[in-house]
């Protein structure tokens, strides 16, 4: 672009005419929007709309589900959530517009750098984050109210990292199986510190997305024994380590959450009233709900109720009919996602996509079920729908960087068609 070639060389030409400049601006901007419009053009417009509407029902939601919490709880504005997950999101969109310029082979040049990054800030923040509902995960910004969650980066980091590892090792025919377990150990390091604050749904899917990713690679079948014996020699010493380290793994609270089982019947322990209320807010909906506004559950019954129990609320003020319709749309969105994998022309843009998938795969799954009772309540968000700052930039991030990915599939495909045109 002109106006960058000017600044980079101003000690050679300097520009003394102030509409020139100005014109200058003007072009890069013209410039810019003209290539976003070509990229918006080309990305995967259905996982765009999806994504808009569960993050449009998710504001509503958070909306409705956390003004009686702030109001009665925190003694804050009845807005106070609100404002703040709308503010998330416009965050989160215009970053994504950054995502969708970058080429996904730039990856590369970080991802390493990310990996040792957030590996330093989980040691940290065992000594210097913020306990919060008995567990150590957040950095508080001073004066700010805002806190950073690392562990939820460190997902989508880790989905970088493995994409552009993989991609690299396979693409130079690498025989050496230990290099392929780098990745591996870097989730399982990660993993490790992520269970030590204790965050045992973090670290769960943390690793559960390594290791979906590592079995989809292609590595040759004569190797398996050797890794499945590494893997195993790599768990034990990891569990020694940590049994060890006099970390504690799992609180009492925490463990108490493996009891949960018929919650109604603990109604007066943490685990079953929750869930409990969680049933009573569903039963309370039936199938058209009782009208947005009007839960009685959210009234302090439900903790978490604009976070792990969100979903519950949706439908009691929505009803079970609005309930299968947002679980619909999570359907349409994993769909594109996988579709976006499989139409991908490299190794690393697949693994990005399939990782992604997974990544809200593992998070709807765990959400879900905890809230039923069918899996521990373990406090993890439901994509694009619960409160909450750092899972909400990193699963709108990995949804834009799946968009970039099915602009360059796009793209490609075009390049190859016309190669084919110009061969004949």
């Amino acid at each position: 672009m002109y106006l960058l070639y000017f600044i980079n060389h101003s000690h050679i030409l300097t520009i003394k005419n102030d509409n020139l400049l100005v014109s200058l601006i003007i072009y890069d901007i013209i410039v810019i929007v003209d290539i976003m419009k070509k990229i918006l053009s080309k990305i995967d417009k259905p996982l765009l709309i999806v994504t808009i509407l569960l993050c449009s029902i998710g504001l509503i939601m958070v909306f409705s589900s956390s003004f009686a919490v702030a109001n009665l709880r925190y003694n804050l504005s009845p807005t106070h959530f609100f404002i703040r997950q709308l503010l998330f999101f416009l965050i989160s969109f215009l970053g994504g517009l950054v995502i969708l310029y970058i080429p996904t082979k730039w990856y590369k040049s970080f991802s390493l750098l990310s990996m040792i990054g957030i590996i330093a800030v989980l040691i940290l923040l065992l000594f210097y984050g913020k306990i919060t509902n008995h567990a150590q995960s957040w950095f508080y910004i001073p004066g700010t109210g805002f806190a950073i969650q690392p562990s939820e980066f460190a997902k989508s980091f880790l989905i970088i990292f493995m994409a552009t590892s993989y991609n690299t090792l396979i693409k130079k025919n690498v025989n050496n199986i230990y290099l392929y377990l780098i990745p591996i150990s870097f989730a399982a390091i990660i993993g490790l510190l992520i269970l030590m604050q204790p965050d045992f749904g973090s670290a769960a899917i943390l690793l559960a997305i390594a290791f979906c990713i590592f079995i989809s690679i292609p590595i040759k079948k004569s190797n398996l024994p050797k890794i499945i014996m590494i893997l195993g020699i790599g768990l034990a010493i990891g569990g020694i380590v940590l049994l060890n380290s006099g970390a504690e793994i799992l609180n009492s609270t925490q463990m108490q959450r493996f009891n949960f089982k018929n919650p109604c019947q603990r109604y007066k322990e943490d685990t079953g009233y929750q869930v409990c209320n969680g049933f009573i807010a569903i039963n309370n909906g039936g199938l058209l709900g009782t009208g947005i506004g009007n839960s009685t559950q959210k009234y302090l019954y439900l903790p978490e109720s604009h976070t792990d129990f969100i979903f519950a609320v949706l439908v009691e003020e929505l009803g079970l009919l609005t309930g299968i319709g947002v679980l619909i749309l999570y359907a349409i969105l994993l769909y594109r996602l996988l579709k976006i994998a499989k139409e991908s022309y490299n190794l690393r843009n697949s693994i990005l996509a399939y990782g992604t998938f997974w990544f809200f795969t593992f998070h709807i799954i765990i959400n879900l079920c905890g809230m039923l009772a069918i899996l521990p309540l373990t406090g993890v968000p439901l994509p694009l729908l619960s409160y909450g700052g750092s899972s909400t930039i990193n699963f709108v991030a990995m949804v834009f960087v799946c968009e970039r990915i099915s602009y360059e599939n796009k793209m490609t495909k075009y390049k190859l068609e016309v190669q084919k045109l110009v061969s004949k």
